[in-house]
């Protein structure tokens, strides 16, 4: 039996490593551990928050590991998952279909799509779970024109507890992540091995031989037939790079800034993140009340149930790098000024909500969808397959984007990895 290892657990790895299970030895390789939820009271945090020692948002892996956040240029911090599931464990769940780039380079994904609507519960109906005050801000985004939408998301939430953690976990197992799938895939015979971080892929005459990993004890040499790397926006380029494979320096990472103001008794803290989303151009809104500027932004100073926030997402410029561990990322003119765009409506949604424009705050510039180091082209609209790459080694995640979504990319990066799969099959059958 032919053997595949598939280096990431998230989004892409995950299904790559469900679709190819049973019919090739399948390793699932994942650098993180088993994923366990943010158990911290909120009540606790803000307690520990004002005694002044959350100086830095990257010390939250120590009490919480399966964030990681490191601080790039200007002060924005990037935000991945790591360990089982990926980055879909801190996700909100979302699930937009966003791949208009990739139809327009002739990438049908419908049958995809179609089969991960089969697979995965989708819903709007959390509708029920809304309180007052994101009602009215849906009513009032009506009547200003903005077309707000419910937003679909993954899981079963009939069950949902309205506790507003779905970025730290879902205690309660509602939300969908990636984790089914890899559960999926053990089902099916896949090997899933967690702790060790793969180095590179090893390469010999033009094909690639396997990968070596860093565990605790040291290196291994773990061999393969074929290798599909999904260790997410940032991890894949750094893995080609240190196998002495080209990327292109066109990293997006969908920025995010949330406007708050304090309203009390509001308790946007303990209801579902991202309930309806706003489509404009190049950015979209949403309510959200933001953990990380919580814990560590100082303008962040009120208790969390008394904190009102409208998120900005935005598509931003291809204009940055990761080099090993380094990830060098300037927004750009273009970039700031979607930001202001964006900053400017949420106060004018936020003072017609009934804010007083004094007690309006910024929370921290982060991001937390990276992507497009080895972008696709019309070329490869049929293969999937960068030419840089040998011819049984492929990528399976929002590396491949060619520019940034600036909307939720989990169902695309599924629907692509589910593709990827399909053409892999071809291939070793």
């Amino acid at each position: 039996m032919k053997r595949v290892i598939v280096v990431g657990s998230g989004a892409g790895g995950a299904t790559v490593a469900k679709e190819l299970a049973g019919k090739f030895a399948v390793t699932l390789l994942e650098a993180g551990r088993e994923f366990r939820p943010f158990s911290l009271p909120l009540s606790t945090a803000w307690t520990i928050k004002r005694t002044g020692i959350l100086f830095d948002e990257r010390i939250i892996q120590f009490f919480f590991p399966a964030m990681k956040v490191r601080r790039v240029g200007e002060g924005m911090m990037v935000v991945n998952g790591r360990g089982v599931g990926g980055t879909t464990t801190l996700s909100t769940g979302n699930a937009l279909r966003v791949d208009e780039d990739l139809r327009e380079m002739g990438i049908d994904l419908d049958e995809e799509f179609d089969e991960l609507t089969r697979e995965i519960p989708i819903t709007d109906s959390h509708q029920r779970l809304w309180r007052k005050n994101t009602r009215r801000l849906f009513d009032l985004s009506q009547q200003m024109g903005l077309n707000p939408m419910p937003m679909p998301k993954m899981g079963h939430y009939e069950h949902c507890a309205n506790c507003g953690r779905c970025v730290l976990g879902c205690p309660r197992g509602v939300k969908w992540d990636s984790r089914e799938f890899v559960r999926k895939a053990v089902g099916k015979g896949a090997l899933l091995q967690t702790g060790g971080t793969v180095e590179k892929v090893l390469i010999r005459e033009g094909e690639v031989t396997g990968v070596k990993v860093r565990w605790e004890w040291g290196p291994e040499f773990v061999p393969a037939d074929l290798v599909v790397l999904a260790a997410g926006g940032l991890g894949t380029p750094a893995i080609l790079q240190r196998s002495g494979i080209s990327t292109v320096p066109r990293l997006f990472v969908d920025p995010v800034l949330c406007v708050a103001v304090e309203w009390e008794g509001v308790h946007q803290s303990t209801e579902i993140p991202m309930p309806f989303v706003i489509q404009r151009e190049h950015y979209i809104f949403s309510p959200y009340f933001d953990f990380l500027s919580f814990f560590f932004n100082r303008r962040w100073r009120s208790r969390p149930e008394n904190i009102l926030g409208l998120m900005i997402k935005i598509a931003d410029s291809n204009s940055g790098f990761v080099s090993g561990s380094h990830i060098s990322k300037t927004l750009t003119i273009e970039d700031h000024a979607r930001l202001q765009e964006g900053v400017e409506l949420c106060n004018e949604i936020l003072l017609r909500f009934g804010a007083k424009k004094e007690n309006i705050f910024l929370g921290t510039l982060n991001a937390g969808h990276p992507g497009g180091m080895l972008p696709l082209t019309i070329n490869e609209s049929q293969t999937l397959h960068s030419p840089f790459l040998p011819p049984n080694l492929y990528v399976a995640d929002a590396t491949l984007f060619p520019r940034s979504l600036g909307n939720p990319p989990i169902l695309t990066i599924m629907a692509l990895a589910k593709r990827v799969s399909f053409l892999i099959q071809k291939k070793l059958c």
